[in-house]
């Protein structure tokens, strides 16, 4: 397959995304946090090929992007007053909000379970694709599964080249980590993933938000989930990686007495010089978390262009939107996670 790389100023390119979806095609579409791998969100058959550009598990259900707030309606069988408030603070925007699902939504999507996440992304070239398909879209983000992210048009290409229909290259991300994913399908609301809208942001529209076990933990495989992300490996690099959390000069000071002579590291930018003789990543500041959401894939792929053997990543804390930087980086390290 001959994967095309359109691009959205030039005359058509929106159009042509929109009808590759809408006859059965995967795309990769920019949103504001990642790249999607989209699909008809109510077409099986398209959603199953995202599933095999990936390598991803059937088990672990997709979100569907909308263009609209109105779009939701067909999709869910009740949006609740408390959606209502959170899509009248954070939509369009990085949030993803569960519900019970309608009967229009397939099984692969939901992965066989009673709900579904919905997102209205802000991204102007999405949702003009998303219109154009004239369908809802289901995507996950646009790696091959368990890679990390991608947050440009070269990273699609990069992972999927050869397995889909196209790319639209929209530029570069603007968040840089995934959506946050938020349960209203239960009795509390619940918090399944960290990403561009933080707890606290939750927090001051609902109240207090419990925050699922699997954001700060690994869980197992057999557990099933409600959302993206919450299992299996994710956001890896080849080679593998350290994550070092607390207090941002002790952890610069371990991971200098932990490096050998094939060791890379992932720091904030004020430690950058702290590591001579080793390749070195910076994600921004310790005190910069938008700079750091923004850099931390970036960061991790960075690292399958080079020979090194282990990782050294510095984490930051879990207030705001670094809660999102720290499961990211936890989870591509397989939760192996050093305390300092």
């Amino acid at each position: 397959m001959n994967t095309l790389l359109l691009h959205p100023e030039d005359a058509g390119a929106i159009e042509q995304a929109g009808a590759m979806l809408a006859s059965g095609q995967v795309v990769g579409i920019p949103t504001e946090t990642v790249y999607g791998l989209g699909a008809n969100a109510l077409d099986g058959n398209a959603v199953r090929q995202i599933f095999a550009a990936k390598g991803r598990p059937m088990d672990n259900p997709l979100i569907v992007h909308i263009a609209d707030f109105d779009q939701i309606y067909p999709l869910v069988s009740e949006v609740p007053e408390a959606a209502r408030r959170l899509a009248d603070a954070y939509w369009p925007g990085p949030m993803t909000i569960i519900l019970p699902k309608s009967d229009r939504i397939p099984v692969e999507v939901s992965a066989g379970l009673d709900t579904v996440g919905i997102r209205l992304p802000s991204h102007p070239v999405a949702r003009a694709v998303i219109r154009a398909a004239g369908v809802p879209i289901a995507a996950p983000s646009a790696n091959t599964s368990g890679r990390p992210s991608t947050t440009t048009a070269a990273h699609v290409m990069e992972d999927m080249s050869g397995k889909i229909a196209a790319v639209v290259d929209g530029g570069a991300c603007a968040v840089g980590v995934e959506s946050t994913v938020i349960s209203l399908a239960g009795d509390k609301p619940r918090l399944l993933r960290p990403g561009g809208i933080s707890l606290e942001q939750l927090e001051a529209v609902l109240g207090p938000v419990e925050v699922d076990r699997a954001v700060r933990e690994q869980i197992g495989d057999d557990v099933r989930v409600s959302a993206p992300g919450m299992k299996y490996r994710h956001y890896a690099p080849h080679a593998p990686v350290t994550a070092v959390c607390g207090d941002p000069e002790k952890g610069a000071a371990y991971i200098a007495s932990q490096l050998t002579g094939q060791s890379g590291v992932i720091c904030f930018d004020e430690f950058a010089d702290r590591f001579p003789g080793h390749i070195v990543r910076t994600i921004g500041r310790s005190d910069d978390q938008a700079a750091q959401a923004h850099a931390i894939f970036d960061a991790l792929r960075a690292f399958d262009e080079t020979d090194v053997t282990a990782i050294f990543a510095q984490c930051p804390d879990d207030s705001g939107i670094g809660l999102a930087v720290a499961n990211r980086l936890k989870k591509a390290a397989g939760f192996h996670v050093i305390e300092v």
